[in-house]
């Protein structure tokens, strides 16, 4: 079976800065992968390259099929490819529920033709409990973890094939982030797959089937 995203010698730079060096990795439709590293290793660095959000970069990207390697960034969220930022970057003045509607895409297919995971906020409501106790609060107005929640319900009513998500646990106090461990184990259950980017090794061995472990730009071999 082919790989959902299939990422080969990826390389990346920030101006003169080499940042990602030869990267190669795999997801399978239906895993959740880590990207382990401490921070500045490259892991956030590789989840925007595959995203097309670093202009300079070579290598290959395939996803659910199709090369993106030199797509940019909206025809690769187009094909499927759903992104929640290690700064959520969800809409302060909106709320709940508009900054969800934002989100809102329509439903899509899995290459080989069969039904991909659909979303409503009726059915995220059900993975993010807490959400939706607050659907008339303005994003300026929630806590940390719950704007981390709503930045990944947002993605999800896009409908993606698989989800880049950086840094889900930093920041985020103990009960919460065992919360969010919770809710990944609910979205791979409905299907979702997820490439994650990671430090914590705790919050990873909860969610991840497997991991790769990245350092100065590097995938190691091990």
């Amino acid at each position: 079976m082919s790989a959902l995203l299939e990422v080969c010698g990826l390389n990346a730079w920030y101006g003169a800065a080499h940042v990602v060096l030869d990267v190669d990795l795999q997801v399978q439709r239906g895993e959740v992968v880590g990207l382990m590293g401490r921070n500045g290793a490259g892991k956030s660095s590789t989840l925007k390259a595959i995203m097309g959000l670093m202009p300079r970069r070579s290598g290959e990207i395939r996803f659910a099929g199709h090369d993106i390697t030199h797509a940019p960034t909206h025809e690769v969220a187009r094909q499927g490819l759903g992104f929640v930022p290690e700064n959520r970057r969800i809409f302060s003045e909106l709320t709940v529920i508009e900054n969800l509607e934002v989100g809102r895409q329509a439903p899509r297919r899995w290459p080989d033709g069969s039904s991909a995971p659909s979303w409503t906020p009726e059915k995220l409501f059900q993975v993010f409990p807490n959400l939706a106790t607050m659907t008339d609060r303005l994003g300026s107005c929630m806590s940390g973890g719950e704007q981390q929640m709503l930045a990944l319900a947002r993605t999800l009513m896009g409908n993606p094939l698989l989800v880049l998500l950086d840094e889900p646990s930093e920041g985020l106090a103990p009960l919460i982030v065992a919360q969010m461990a919770g809710m990944i184990n609910a979205l791979k259950g409905q299907g979702v797959s997820i490439l994650l980017s990671e430090q914590n090794e705790q919050f990873a061995a909860l969610v991840c089937d497997r991991c790769y472990v990245i350092a100065q730009g590097q995938v190691s071999p091990d």
